[in-house]
Order: structure tokens, then C-alpha cells, then sequence
């Protein structure tokens, strides 16, 4: 529970969709070219259910990022399925009404190709791709950047300097601002911001306690305090206090690993990375807390950092976009409240299709 006294929901924008997740359920609901709503819904159990002491302070950020990741990956996965089988329905109607003009009606032949289909390891492959990339410029890029520019300054920094660290810090920063303005130019990833806002705003109207509607949803804020956005620059600040103590004192245990700068930099760009698990669940803790006293002036001075970068992750949606994302948040919902240990078995995955939000709203009630 959160300190709403309602259920801690998380969510995630994904391919003209919104995924959201409740303590037991999983849904991601997608809207189709043709104005339909697809509807996922699936069973959740998190590991800590099983593993009690994985709910432990610290550890228990670390298993949220890596299970956020994989719901992260399956989703956008079905939502990208669902938009390229709508890509290539569109492509083939184009090409028959092509073969239509050019060659007489009796000669078209609609439907007889089979769409193309997206498989998994081509999905796979290119996550699996952005996260190499992403490694790459946001921990590599930055710590060699720095180490390279203090060389052609004539000062080389050492990672025993506080001050590299902070530079780093900074270089990340400057990175993941300049990606995100590069990114924002996209059309598609406009949509993808869009929809990042629905998903906020469909939450803060849970948490209000009120009906999930779209004017309900459309008037609160697409920022969000517990968003992934604030956590990425909370593990920034957290990575220059923890690289700024573990570097000095892996020094001076166990010295320089080698006699050449360029090789020691990178063994430490390889001790950087499994470092960001603790990073990430020290940052966890700390976003955990601001969120649940948004009213201290401290929090808020935590928090604004991240929800000012949030005006350039999130744009206000479209009603249609907040239907999508309150689609996946009331299916959730109402299956967490029907959710029992014995029951849960038989509620096996769905996939549902619903031509409007209205009939959403009719076939899947909620207790009030």
C-alpha cells in the first residue's frame, strides 16, 4: 500500500500503449490503427513473494529494476507485435489497391500473403542491443570522456579524485538530457511521451480516489514523483557518492590493476557496471521516500530535479491516449480485488479487444 491508502500501481508507455501493474496483475493495453483497444492481462508474482528476505531495504530496489526491466521488455515486445501486424495490413490494403488500379479489379487478389510477422528474436535482439548501447553511453562514454579530457588538459584525474566523479556525474547528466532532446524530435517517440503522461495522470486519479475517467484523469498533472525518470537522476547522484568512496578504497586494498592508464580505465568501466545494482537500490530507497512525503521541503528539494527533467519525458496526452492507459489501470484493478491465493491459478492470461472505452467501462467494473 502506498500512502494514498490505495495499492501501489506502477506502469510503463509503450508502443501506443500504457502497461500497468499491481501487487498480483500485469495489463497492457494498445490501441489499434483502427481505433480498437487491445487488452492484456496477466498474472504477477513477484519474486519477493517467494523470497521474503528479497523485500529487504536495498535488495528490494534491486529485484524492482530487474523485474521492471523484463515486464518492460514483454510488453513493449506485444505492443510492438500489435503495431507491426497493423503496419503490415496497411502496407498490404495499400498494395492490393495498387495491384487494383494497375490491373483491373478481377486481377487483385487481396489477402493472399501472409502479413509479416515480428519474431521474438528479432524483438529480443534489438532490446538487448539499446541496452549495450545504453551501457555504453551512459557508464563508458562519460568515465572516458572524462579520463581522456583531463589528459589533453595536461591534468590527468585520478578515480581516487572526488572530482572526477563529479565530473562524470555531470557528463552523464549533460548525455541523458541531450538524448532525450535528440529522441523527443521523433514523431513516434512524441506518441511514446504522450502516452508516458497518460500513464501518470491515469495513476494520480487512482491515487485521489476518484472514478477513472478521462476528465478525472485529464486534470491532474502528467508528473510523477515515483516515475522512472526521477529514478534515472537519483542514480546519478547516488553513483558519484558511492564510485567516490569504493574507487579510493579499492585502491588502496588492492592498488592499480595494471601499469597502463587507457587499460585500467577500462577494467574500471567494467567494475562500474555490476556496481549499479547497489546504486540502483540505494536510489530506489531514496525515491521510496521523498515519494511518500512529497510535503517535506526536503523531498521536494530531492524530487524537483527529476520532475523538472519530466517536462521533456512526458507531454499532456490526447483522451484518446488517457483511454488507453485507463484501460490497463482498471484491468489491474479489478482483478487485484478479486485476487485470492486459490483463484489466482484459474486467471490465467487474456487477451481481450474492446472497440471503444466505453465498453471497457461496462465489461470491467470496479468496487468503489
Amino acid at each position: 500500500m502506498n500512502t494514498h491508502g490505495k495499492l501501489l500501481v506502477g506502469g510503463q508507455a509503450v508502443m501506443e500503449g500504457v502497461m500497468m501493474r499491481t501487487p498480483h496483475r500485469l495489463a497492457v493495453a494498445v490501441r489499434r490503427a483502427n481505433g480498437e483497444i487491445v487488452l492484456r492481462d496477466t498474472p504477477w508474482r513477484s519474486l519477493w513473494d517467494r523470497f521474503r528476505f528479497l523485500r529487504w531495504p536495498f535488495l528490494r530496489g534491486v529485484l524492482v529494476l530487474l523485474e521492471t526491466l523484463f515486464n518492460g521488455i514483454s510488453t513493449l515486445n506485444f505492443s510492438a507485435k500489435i503495431a507491426m501486424a497493423d503496419e503490415a495490413q496497411n502496407a498490404e490494403s495499400k498494395k492490393n489497391r495498387n495491384q487494383t488500379e494497375t490491373s483491373g479489379i478481377g486481377d487483385a487478389k487481396p489477402g493472399q500473403e501472409k502479413p509479416h510477422e515480428v519474431s521474438d528474436l528479432a524483438i529480443w535482439s534489438t532490446v538487448l542491443f539499446a541496452l549495450a548501447l545504453g551501457m555504453g553511453l551512459f557508464v563508458a562514454l562519460p568515465h572516458l570522456a572524462v579520463w581522456f579530457g583531463s589528459l589533453l588538459v595536461g591534468r590527468e584525474l585520478q578515480v581516487t579524485d572526488v572530482v572526477f566523479h563529479i565530473i562524470v556525474g555531470g557528463v552523464k547528466f549533460c548525455v541523458f538530457l541531450g538524448y532525450i532532446s535528440l529522441i523527443s524530435l521523433m514523431k513516434d517517440v512524441k506518441r511514446f511521451f504522450m502516452y508516458h503522461g497518460a500513464e501518470h495522470q491515469s495513476i494520480a486519479a487512482y491515487e485521489a480516489g476518484q472514478e477513472l475517467t478521462v476528465t478525472n484523469a485529464g486534470r491532474h498533472s502528467p508528473l510523477h514523483p515515483r516515475c522512472g525518470t526521477t529514478f534515472l537522476i537519483l542514480v546519478i547522484a547516488v553513483s558519484i557518492f558511492l564510485f567516490s568512496l569504493v574507487f579510493p578504497l579499492l585502491i588502496r586494498i588492492v592498488g592499480e590493476p595494471t601499469g597502463q592508464g587507457w587499460l585500467n580505465q577500462i577494467i574500471y568501466v567494467g567494475i562500474k557496471l555490476p556496481l549499479l545494482l547497489p546504486i540502483a537500490g540505494l536510489a530506489y530507497e531514496l525515491q521510496r521516500l521523498t515519494s511518500r512525503h512529497m510535503e517535506n521541503p526536503l523531498a521536494k528539494i530531492l524530487a524537483w530535479p527529476g520532475l523538472a527533467i519530466q517536462r521533456m519525458t512526458t507531454r499532456p496526452p490526447t483522451e484518446d491516449q488517457l483511454e488507453v492507459a485507463l484501460t490497463s489501470l482498471r484491468m489491474a484493478l479489478s482483478q487485484e480485488q478479486s485476487y485470492s491465493s486459490q483463484s489466482e491459478e484459474r486467471k490465467g492470461e487474456q487477451t481481450l479487444v474492446f472497440a471503444d472505452y466505453d465498453a471497457v467501462m461496462k465489461e470491467i467494473p470496479l468496487k468503489t
